[in-house]
């Protein structure tokens, strides 16, 4: 094989691999992202169909334990902390794969990619300068 092939297929590589890269992470944001959507609905069920004295089945690997209602919302939260902390990590090493993908690529940035959304605090300044 000649120089010129070797290269070639070096880059492909190196793309298909980050590609990969890319690609595997925003299927364990989607992942993530459903176990959070199943909590949200394990908190309104808890929410709307017991009493706060109640104790709920909870399902832990292939058995059921029955928690109180309290501590159980409070597992969940803690679950639902760490999810999000969990997807804010991935989608910001998400920003960085794709831009890396881009550079081996030779494409420009994508402009616009790396804007943050505003804080609530930013938010309320602003809604204040708004109504004043």
């Amino acid at each position: 094989m000649d120089a010129e092939t070797q290269r070639v297929l070096e880059f492909l590589t190196q793309v298909e691999e980050t590609a990969e890269d890319v690609l595997s992470t925003k299927q364990q944001i989607v992942d993530l992202d459903s176990k959070r959507n199943r909590n949200r609905e394990a908190l309104s069920a808890i929410k709307n169909e017991m009493s706060d004295t109640e104790k709920v089945k909870v399902c832990f690997g292939s058995i059921f334990i029955k928690f109180p209602k309290l501590k159980t919302t409070e597992m969940i939260h803690k679950d639902q902390q760490q999810l999000d902390e969990e997807i804010k990590a991935l989608r910001k090493g998400l920003k960085e794969k794709v831009n890396r993908l881009n550079e081996i690529q030779g494409k420009p940035e994508l402009k616009g990619y790396r804007i943050a959304p505003l804080s609530s605090d930013e938010v309320k300044i602003i809604n204040s300068f708004l109504k004043g």
